[in-house]
Order: C-alpha cells, then sequence, then structure tokens
C-alpha cells in the first residue's frame, strides 16, 4: 500500500455518510492524505445498491466507486449495542466525524455531536442536512434537484416561457461536498491553534443559494429583477450576445463578445452602430436572434479561429468523450486511472488541486464492504476476541480477499 503522505496525513476521519455529498466530501479529504474510515451498515452502504446511470459494475457499482477512494471500510451495526460501542472505540482516536443523516438519527443512534464530544472533546464534528438543523424544512427531503428547484437557480437561465431547466450536473450535492470539505479544512486550523474541536453544520440550501452570491446581490441590492428573455439566453443579468449557438456542423458558447467586433467579424452590420453596454441590455432579443442566424452559415471551428483570433470569448461545447480527449485535460492528468480488484480497469476524475510539496494521492480504490473491519478496529485497540465476537454476532461484518488497486 502506497504511505499515506498528504497535507492531511496523521488525521483520521471516520464517514458516515451516505449518497454523494458526504462522500464525495470525505474523499476529498483521503486524497490528502487523511485516514478516512468508511462506518457503513453490515449490509453496505445505500450507494453500493443504487446505480446512477444504470452503470452497476461487478461488485461494487459506478457511483459508489467514484466517491469512496482512499477509504478504508468497516461494517457496523449502529443498531445493536455492540456495534454502537465498537463506533465509539474509534471515534476516541479520531479527529473528524462526518454524517449526513436525516436530522434527529444521529441523536437516535447516540452517535449526535453532544454524545461524541463527551466521548472526544476535540472531535471536529459535520453534520450536513437538507435544508438545515431545525426549522419548517428541516425534515423535507435534501435531495438534489429539490435543491436546485428551491435555489431560483433554475430561472435564471433560458427562454422566457419554457420550463426551467436544472443543471447538467448534481451540483446541490458537489457544492455541498466542497463547503464540507472547506468546513472541515478550517475547524481543523483552529484546533491547532486552540486544542478545541466544534460542530460544523452544512445544508444543501444554504450551500447553493451562497454560491449564487452574485446573482442574488444584482436582485437585492441592485434591485434588478431575474427576467429571462424571449431568445435562449445563458444568464438572465449578463448583456447579450451570451449563450450557445448553433453553427453549421455543431454549437459554440459566446460569452461578452464586443458588438462593434462581433459585428465586424460575423458580417452583421447593424451591430456596429450599437453599444455594448446599452443595446447589449435593450435589445438582448434581436442581438441573440441575429448572431443566432449568422453563426448557423458557418462550421464551429471557423467561429472559433476566427472570433477567437479576434480577441472574442468563444469556444467549443464538448460531450463527455471530447472533454476525455481533449489535450488541456490530458496535459492537465484530469482523470487518474487503476486497476480495482474487482471492477477491473478504472479511469475517473482525479483531483481538482495541486499541491508541490504534499500532492493528492491514490491510496486505496473504494472499499468492499468491511473490507477493513478486522484491520481498523484492531488499531483502535479492540482485542482479537472482540473482534471475532462482533463479527460472529453480526454487529460487524468483513469481506476478505481485496487487494490494494494498482495505478497505470
Amino acid at each position: 500500500m502506497t504511505e499515506q503522505t498528504g497535507v492531511l496525513a496523521g488525521y483520521r476521519v471516520i464517514d458516515c455518510s451516505i449518497a454523494m455529498a458526504g462522500p464525495f466530501a470525505a474523499q476529498r479529504l483521503g486524497d490528502l492524505g487523511a485516514d478516512v474510515i468508511k462506518v457503513e451498515p453490515t449490509t453496505g452502504e445505500w450507494q453500493r445498491h443504487a446505480a446512477a446511470g444504470g452503470a452497476a459494475g461487478n461488485e461494487i457499482n459506478v457511483s459508489f466507486l467514484s466517491l469512496n477512494r482512499n477509504k478504508r471500510s468497516v461494517a457496523l451495526d449502529l443498531k445493536s449495542a455492540d456495534g454502537k460501542a465498537a463506533l465509539q472505540e474509534l471515534v476516541r482516536g479520531a479527529d473528524v466525524f462526518l454524517q449526513n443523516y436525516r436530522p434527529g438519527v444521529a441523536a437516535r443512534l447516540g452517535v449526535d455531536y453532544e454524545s461524541l464530544r463527551a466521548i472526544n472533546p476535540a472531535i471536529v464534528y459535520v453534520s450536513i442536512s437538507g435544508y438545515g438543523e431545525d426549522g419548517p424544512y428541516r425534515d423535507r427531503p435534501g435531495q438534489d434537484l429539490l435543491i436546485q428547484a428551491m435555489s431560483g437557480a433554475m430561472l435564471s437561465a433560458g427562454r422566457h416561457g419554457d420550463e426551467p431547466s436544472p443543471a447538467g450536473q448534481y451540483l446541490a450535492d458537489a457544492v455541498t461536498a466542497s463547503t464540507a470539505f472547506e468546513g472541515v479544512l478550517a475547524a481543523l486550523l483552529h484546533r491547532e491553534r486552540t486544542g478545541e474541536g466544534q460542530l460544523v453544520t452544512v445544508n444543501m440550501l444554504d450551500a447553493l443559494t451562497t454560491l449564487q452570491m452574485q446573482e442574488l446581490s444584482v436582485f437585492t441590492v441592485g434591485r434588478k429583477t431575474q427576467e429571462r428573455s424571449s431568445e435562449p439566453h445563458a444568464h438572465v443579468y449578463i448583456r447579450a450576445p451570451y449563450g450557445i449557438f448553433a453553427t453549421s456542423d455543431g454549437f459554440v458558447a459566446l460569452a461578452f463578445a464586443d458588438l462593434h467586433d462581433l459585428g465586424r467579424l460575423i458580417g452583421e452590420p447593424a451591430f456596429e452602430r450599437w453599444d455594448s453596454e446599452v443595446e447589449g441590455w435593450t435589445r438582448r432579443d434581436e442581438i441573440h436572434a441575429r448572431t443566432a442566424a449568422k453563426l448557423r452559415e458557418k462550421p464551429a471551428g471557423y467561429w472559433i479561429e476566427t472570433l477567437g483570433s479576434a480577441g472574442i470569448w468563444i469556444g467549443p461545447v464538448l460531450g463527455y468523450q471530447e472533454l476525455v480527449d481533449d489535450p488541456q485535460i490530458v496535459h492537465n492528468g484530469t482523470f487518474i486511472e487503476y486497476d480495482h480488484p474487482t471492477e477491473g480497469h478504472v479511469k475517473t476524475p482525479g483531483f481538482p488541486y495541486r499541491f508541490s510539496r504534499t500532492p493528492p494521492q491514490l491510496y486505496r480504490g473504494a472499499p468492499l464492504v468491511g473490507e477493513h473491519t478486522r484491520e481498523v478496529l484492531s488499531e483502535a485497540g479492540l482485542s482479537s476476541d472482540r473482534i471475532q465476537w462482533l463479527l460472529a454476532s453480526g454487529a460487524a461484518k468483513e469481506t476478505t480477499g481485496a487487494v490494494e488497486p494498482v495505478v497505470t
């Protein structure tokens, strides 16, 4: 096994989260060298059994595989007294505890902040929820699409009168994961300075709302209403032309073009008489329609070269295959590849940050259910006899025979 030497090496994280937001945040910590212990039910975490896109995998579906690298799995039944006691032993030696149970569940299981702080006062406890720890929406399901719909963002793009359109990513989950990741790092820094642990709460609705810092400030401070145009437009608070345009052989993205330059280059003389900061707002629909008509006349490559070389912001619209093969993506090493013991050759997005001295690494692939139960519980001080009792009673589970991934 590769020695964990990242910037967070030496920190131990107990990950009791499910689905995407919590596991993604914990994976980022593991990428930076933290020892992430994924505590899951003896039947396996929910995401193991819910294959996004129908990608079921062999023993581990792609959804779980993509969100749980660089973790060790301990399978415990937290509804049993023995399983809960084993978890408490893990908490004694941990730095971070992360969960995204429905509000109230952690307290019923006896793994809420107050209960775990009594065991380990220095613990950084991160609780992720859909809408907040309390309040009128406390018990609503915190699901990505529902959060996007509430956030207002769906009405900041598109055509007036068209149905609102969600993002093409699990945006609320991803933003919440990044927010929780930031919260862990800040709380650990505070603990390094003061010795104090603390409770960190993150909710999906606030995470996606605060992401719209500019848009909502334009509304609340600038008092500009959120009005979509009759022509499709990529953002209600940006002047035309701004959006995706069809060409004779594909699509291009066009942003913040100066009307004078654009008119000259695409052969639209009306633009040369207009001011980008005046007509760019007052004639937004007309500018879009005229631009769209001209760009359909020639291929995407022609427009990217012609407009791009003149300093106009234009770029291609890529699908996933084109993205994976893109030379900049290849140059950046954006994807990592390894051989997994049950899933075969894996190619998946890697790390979004770089460190000159302590780079993120692949230490292990996504674990099998309870693959590290015996190993981790032994490290926590449980005797061999006690571990064997937990396994025999069903309060814990282990899977044996797996080997570490081979980086290719």
